[in-house]
């Protein structure tokens, strides 16, 4: 039996905007039954990729197939194979959610039997059900991304592209939102994410680029990405006063260990041999350092990401920021 053709393929990808280079040779790889992530800053051309793959933008140069068919000749060759949720809703204000999805499913050439069918079907597997005589503009921001991606699988697609799912929205919708994409995945739908949370592409997804500036600069698994980093101990303490001085104390007892500051009362203490908590916080307070907290932390796909791209963690957002 022949392997399925890619479900995203990419070769040299490049998108201008006058003078910024959004896309700049973008070489990419979804293979058919994959939830891949696409992780990296704001501006750093996620959104610009899934114009190009979902036939809202030209390439200026290279070339790319959605599911083996050439796309870049025949840009909508493939849409009855895609799905896209955008990063802001594209449905209508006006509407009720079950009207939303009807016209969706309309748009696609699903019957008129059926489109109702599908549209409860939906409104109920996404908890909107009660919401489904409301209109669209009076839904809470987890609502809106979740009917919008129920709207942008109602044709049931083989390959499903994701700008941004929990963007803006309040934890719970997220991880609610978060259990839908990965059902999605478990049926076998082919998914291309993009997202700048950390924990949410490490839950989610069995492979990552990271994409900066418009270029992948590494992709792999999760679990690869993770391996030269799985062996380190890590600890974060939270001082009571500015960690400078407690940072210079820590190195100076503790030489084998390496000590950032992480905020203006948090330090990080990373070292290949285990740490032990308990001399750590008697050196400090000893000296008067008031310890308020000192736990271990795991390595994250965060800490890949720093070391890969040269930039700062607060270039990306962790769960806790959403909170």
């Amino acid at each position: 039996m022949l392997d399925a053709p890619a479900a995203v393929l990419t070769r040299g990808l490049v998108k201008r905007f006058g003078e910024v280079l959004a896309v700049d040779g973008l070489d990419l790889e979804v293979r058919a039954g994959e939830l891949f992530g696409l992780l990296g800053p704001n501006g750093a051309g996620k959104t610009t990729t899934i114009n190009l793959l979902t036939g809202l933008a030209r390439p200026d140069r290279g070339e790319f197939s959605i599911a083996g068919l050439d796309c870049t000749r025949r840009p909508r060759s493939a849409q009855h194979l895609i799905g896209v949720v955008p990063d802001e809703s594209n449905l209508y204000p006006e509407l009720t959610g079950f009207d939303n999805l009807s016209f969706c499913a309309s748009l696609h050439g699903i019957p008129r039997r059926e489109r109702a069918a599908r549209a409860t079907k939906l409104l109920s597997e996404f908890g909107l059900a009660e919401a489904a005589g409301r209109k669209f503009a009076g839904y809470s921001k987890g609502m809106k991304r979740k009917l919008t991606i129920a709207a942008g699988i109602i044709h049931h697609p083989s390959v499903l592209f994701l700008d941004e799912p929990t963007t803006g929205i309040d934890v719970q919708s997220a991880r609610h939102i978060r259990q839908l994409i990965a059902d999605l995945h478990r049926a076998g739908t082919s998914i291309l994410l993009t997202t700048h949370y950390i924990e949410e592409a490490e839950r989610l997804c069995g492979r990552v680029a990271f994409i900066v500036s418009g270029r992948i600069v590494r992709t792999d698994t999760v679990a690869a990405l993770l391996e030269p980093v799985r062996e380190r101990q890590l600890l974060e303490l939270t001082v009571s006063t500015n960690p400078g001085a407690a940072i210079e104390l820590l190195s100076r007892a503790f030489g084998e260990a390496r000590f950032t500051a992480v905020d203006d009362s948090r330090i990080r203490a990373e070292s290949s041999a285990p740490l032990p908590v308990g001399p750590l916080v008697r050196a400090l307070e000893e000296q008067g350092i008031e310890v308020i907290e000192a736990r271990r932390v795991r390595p994250t796909l965060e800490e890949v990401f720093v070391a890969t791209t040269g930039l700062e963690a607060t270039a990306l957002r962790t769960e806790k920021e959403k909170k």
